[in-house]
């Protein structure tokens, strides 16, 4: 699983505080520090080469939405501006996404959960066809996919949640061992099933080496 780095951009010390520990609460999602004005945050993005960035609209120095002309990278914005027009203002300039404040825990987590799963279906080597971005424009909104809402699950798909519900986060290898199917078989099913939210992904970190992925049911 990508670990994705995210710069928060908020003049508000305490609440980009906050909101810091939302984000490094989500697995695959780290906090950098977070800064308060638009010049700093240009330079931030300059040195560190953040995969997000979480931008409000007030700042000190420049607006946020000017702010956001400015940054070739995926920005969603955690603003307390309402206003119809700040909104599709921001939207208009590349904003991914638009969270009001003030928002809970749950909120941000399942604007980031969604940002990852179309991450993931961007990166899928090859070309989209229709279809995958239509999936990938879902993700981002935060809708599950057709088939977590009553779509007949094959023998192959219904046996890995089963695998999974037995408690505990496992390996592609184990439920592949499980199930009785290949690996890569079992990481196909795997990363659908996270795709559209039955499933979660998390890090493991051994003493060497990467990071191994780790699979279980969402609550």
């Amino acid at each position: 699983m990508t670990e994705f780095r995210v710069l928060i951009v908020d003049d508000d010390f305490h609440v980009a505080r906050v909101h810091s520990t939302y984000v490094d609460a989500i697995p695959g999602f780290t906090a950098l520090s977070p800064v308060g004005t638009a010049a700093l945050a240009l330079q931030a993005v300059h040195a560190l080469r953040p995969d997000l960035v979480l931008l409000d609209l007030y700042l000190p120095d420049t607006p946020g939405l000017e702010l956001l002309r400015s940054l070739d990278l995926d920005t969603i914005m955690l603003t307390a501006a309402a206003d119809p027009e700040s909104v599709r203002a921001a939207l208009r300039r590349g904003a991914l996404g638009y969270l009001i404040k003030p928002f809970a825990a749950d909120g941000l987590e399942t604007v980031l959960r969604g940002y990852a799963r179309y991450r993931r279906l961007l990166e899928t080597p090859g070309t989209l066809d229709q279809a995958g971005l239509d999936r990938a424009r879902r993700a981002l909104l935060g809708a599950r996919e057709p088939n977590a809402l009553g779509r007949t699950r094959s023998g192959t798909e219904t046996a890995v949640l089963e695998t999974l519900a037995s408690g505990g986060l496992l390996s592609a290898a184990e439920v592949a061992a499980l199930v009785g199917v290949s690996r890569a078989t079992a990481q196909r099913y795997l990363a659908a099933l996270a795709d559209e939210g039955s499933v979660e992904i998390q890090l493991r970190y051994g003493a060497t080496g990467r990071p191994e992925h780790r699979y279980g049911l969402r609550d």
